[in-house]
């Protein structure tokens, strides 16, 4: 008896001692990065990202493909999952496994601009500040009143002078205000006047200067790779932002088979800059991407080309996250939807920095908690 009762306090104590264990575990604060790269890439729809090449998309009349058997025989499978692993080899093979993708729709993952607007200035204003601003309703070069995430990182001691931005768009040293940020911008335009500029090798400059020959305000997504490559060697940011936007431009233009290119070169680049990290002690392990776009696109195979408030299907988008505090779930189903205004404050907290201590008006970041999917 004396045996028993001893045997069922010894059980209770250590029970206890479990419990609180148990207890300190869950309450204990998810690990942080010492780094963060929010990496975007202009309207890549989800549906290319989750599913792979749309099959109505492989035509002369639709996705304007002049070989559609060289197409189909490239990067059509039986099944999404076979599909989207061609497509985008990096993403599902290290960016899925090791951290968590938002946004497959099929699976009641949604992400959504909540600007109304759904083309590119208020999607990115809204992502790089949190506020969905109603007053921005163009892509006009106008300076951004609201104060963007980077730009406070860089007021903050651990940060400044440790932050960075190398982009594709002439617009997003207005958006990202670089006059009064006072973060160095890496651009193949004019910028505004006041912005500092990024210092890249003589030769990037010249073949940028003779590389301008497919858009007028769009760069080739190859340079800003370059760009950005040359930021983490050499200034080493503690906080990076890299826009790509060649998936856009191709899909106005509906040349269905150069927006594939420009997703399988998006990955190539995505795969570059993370190998580039996990070489480098400063960033190998302790560094966090934020991968997402600024809005969506219409259906497949008419409205596919363009977005906008009249097209309901380009509010939808997607987002992906890896680094340290993010819990490898893969890709999440029937998960709370997310908003792209909560981007900016998921970048502060991926640092363990509070955005919204700061812009109380920003949304919260995103909770990325190992809790289980429905």
């Amino acid at each position: 008896m004396k045996r028993t009762r001893a045997f069922i306090l010894l059980f209770g104590l250590l029970s206890g001692l479990g419990l609180t264990a148990l207890a300190r575990a869950q309450s204990a604060p998810a690990a942080k990065a010492e780094n963060v790269i929010l990496i975007t890439t202009d309207g890549l729809r989800w549906n290319e990202v989750f599913q792979g090449v749309d099959e109505p998309m492989i035509s002369k009349v639709y996705g304007n493909i002049s070989d559609t058997n060289a197409v189909r025989k490239k990067l059509w499978r039986d099944t999404p999952e076979e599909r989207r692993a061609l497509l985008m080899p990096f993403f599902w093979g290290t960016v899925a496994k090791r951290g968590q993708v938002w946004g497959n729709r099929d699976k009641g993952s949604l992400v959504r601009v909540s600007n109304g607007h759904n083309f590119s200035y208020p999607g990115y204003n809204e992502f790089l500040t949190g506020i969905p601003d109603p007053a921005i309703n163009s892509n006009d070069k106008n300076l951004n009143v609201n104060t963007n995430v980077f730009e406070w990182l860089n007021t903050l001691p651990a940060y400044r002078g440790k932050v960075a931005a190398a982009v594709n768009w002439d617009v997003l040293p207005w958006i990202l205000n670089g006059p009064r940020s006072g973060i160095p911008i890496w651009s193949g335009f004019d910028v505004p006047p006041g912005t500092r500029r990024m210092e890249v090798p003589s030769a990037l400059t010249e073949m940028v200067e003779h590389g301008r020959t497919v858009w007028s305000g769009v760069l080739l997504d190859t340079f800003v790779h370059y760009a950005a490559r040359h930021a983490l060697k050499e200034l080493k940011p503690r906080a990076l932002y890299v826009s790509f936007g060649e998936t856009d431009d191709w899909a106005h233009e509906g040349a269905y088979e150069r927006y594939l290119r420009a997703t399988q070169e998006f990955d190539r680049f995505l795969a570059g800059l993370w190998e580039l990290c996990q070489s480098m002690p400063q960033y190998r392990d302790k560094t966090t991407f934020i991968i997402t776009v600024d809005h969506g696109r219409g259906p497949a195979p008419i409205a596919w080309k363009n977005h906008g408030r009249e097209i309901a299907d380009s509010a939808y988008m997607w987002l992906a996250m890896m680094g340290p505090g993010i819990t490898p779930l893969g890709e999440r189903t029937d998960s709370p939807m997310i908003l792209q205004a909560q981007v900016a404050a998921t970048v502060a907290a991926a640092l363990g920095e509070d955005f919204r201590a700061f812009s109380p008006r920003s949304a919260a970041p995103i909770n990325s908690s190992p809790r289980p999917d429905r």
